[in-house]
This record gives C-alpha cells, structure tokens and sequence, in this order.
C-alpha cells in the first residue's frame, strides 16, 4: 500500500513561505522594490497601531465602516472589490470578506458571496477566452498538467471541488488554476466555488465579531462575559479557518494520490501538478511564450 501523503501545519506554512519567495524571485527590481516598501509600510503600521493604541484605532475602522454600510451603494462598492481582487496578481480576498462581516454583519455575507462567485466566474471565462490557443499548445507538452487534466476528466466534479476548496493554491490563483485546466467546465467551476461559502460565512462572522468589540459604545453595553464570549468567537473562528484549511489540504492531496482506476503515477503528476502551480501552470507563468 502507498504511503500516506500528510502535510502538518508547518509543512504548510513552509509550502507558503516558498510560495511567496519564488513569486519574489520572479519580480523585476521595481517590483522587488515595492515589496520591500510594502514591508515598510507594514512595519509603520505596527509601531502606529502601538503608539495610536488598537481600540482607537479600531473604533477609527468602525465609524469608517459604518458610513460604508450607511452609504447607499456602500454594498457594490464592496461587491466591485471583491470582484476586482479575484483577478491575478491582486490579493485581499480573504480580508474583503471580513470586512463585509465588520460594516454589515451577517447579511455582509450574501455581498461577499455574490461577488466572489462573479469574480471569480469572470476570471475563469476571461482568461479562458483570451488564452485558450496558448493553452492547449502548452498543455499538450507538459506531463504534470496532460496528468492533472486526465484526473480531473476522469473523477469529474468531485475532485473539482475537493480542489477549490483547498486553501492552497490560494483564492486569486485558484482562479486562474481551473481556467488552465481544459478539462473544467464554467459550470463545474461556478458549483465548485459555491462549495467555499461554509469558509466566507466563517470569516463574515468573525469580522461581525470584531466589530462589536470595535466599538466602545457596544463594548460600554456589554458585560464580562459578553466580550470574553466575542473575543472567544474571534479567536475561535480562526483558530476553526486555520484546522479546516490544514485538514482539507491533506485531504486533497491524499485523495489525489490515492485515486481509484487511475495508475499511481499519474497521480502523483496531478498532486505536483496542484502543488507547482506558481511554476506550472501556463496562465500564471510570464516566462511561458
């Protein structure tokens, strides 16, 4: 019997850590550049938030977010960000969708929803239209992706999902993932995407959360245990997104790897295939002519 594929959260976290210095490696000096003054900003930001304090700092976000929710196309604004971070290389999904849950609680989900699944529908049929030659030319000379593209057509709809809702590759190349993959249809996709809801109602409640313990008026009305129970809420649903998205990972790997009717060995391609996407995959790579 084949070895149990398992990767632990550090394994994970190092997956991450080399996932973000190859793209690194790959920028030109301006981009290379604007990372760095990106980790400056970062680092301002930290010793701002310590001298400014984080309660006024959060009750500053609060106000802000609730003229968002106050401001009568305040949802589209919302709906147009998430929509725009799901192209490549734009980031900030996951802190979009918070967000929604921070200016308008719960119902914030039903906007982060809708304009994943349009973003998200979007970048698949655009990249799709506008590099289908250069994809099937590519594809047809590379093993991992001929691999990846027989396990899919094979096991279908299952395994798409099993994917997409894997936490790697992450949300913004998840996207441009499945519009390489030949073998996926729009309409598998679009299912597909609607199965990452559970995790966007996750974070919609964890950003509510934080928003009622924003706000010094609400925390004023509150009592002990109310804000001790908040703040295990916040804490909590982190700590669920964090076991959740490790557990799917190793999920989907293993079950890649150990795919019924299908030689070992192409598995073991379809699973690098996943894994290297940064490198491999033909919509991604600026190196690929």
């Amino acid at each position: 019997m084949a070895a149990r594929h398992f990767t632990t959260p550090l394994a994970m976290i190092k997956k991450y850590a080399k996932f973000a210095l190859h793209r690194y490696r790959k920028l030109h000096l301006l981009g290379k550049l604007f990372i760095w003054m990106l980790l400056f900003f970062y680092m301002c930001m930290g010793v701002f938030i310590i001298v400014v304090t984080p309660s006024r700092i959060a009750q500053f976000m609060y106000d802000k977010t609730r003229l968002l929710a106050a401001t009568r196309f305040g949802w589209l604004i919302l709906l147009a960000a998430l929509i725009g971070v799901s192209f490549p290389p734009l980031i900030g999904h996951t802190t979009l969708v918070t967000l929604g849950g921070f200016a308008y609680g719960m119902e914030g989900f039903f906007i982060s929803a809708a304009g994943s699944l349009i973003g998200s529908a979007l970048v698949f049929m655009i990249l799709r239209l506008v590099f289908s030659k250069k994809l099937h030319t590519w594809s047809s000379q590379n093993q991992k992706w001929q691999a990846l593209e027989s396990v899919v057509t094979s096991k279908g709809l299952l395994l798409i999902i099993l994917i997409r809702i894997s936490p790697f590759p992450p949300w913004v190349y998840s996207n441009s993932l499945f519009a390489s993959i030949e073998a996926v249809k729009l309409w598998q996709f679009v299912i597909a995407t609607t199965c990452v809801f559970p995790k966007i109602l996750l974070h919609t409640f964890i950003g509510n959360k934080m928003a009622e313990l924003s706000d010094g008026d609400q925390r004023g009305h509150m009592d002990t245990r109310t804000k001790v129970l908040d703040v295990c809420f916040v804490i909590g649903g982190i700590i669920i997104a964090i076991f959740t998205s490790w557990t799917v990972y190793n999920l989907v790997q293993n079950h890649i790897r150990h795919l019924e009717g299908i030689p070992p060995e192409v598995d073991e391609l379809a699973a690098e295939a996943i894994e290297d996407y940064d490198e491999e995959a033909p919509l991604l790579s600026p190196n690929e002519g």
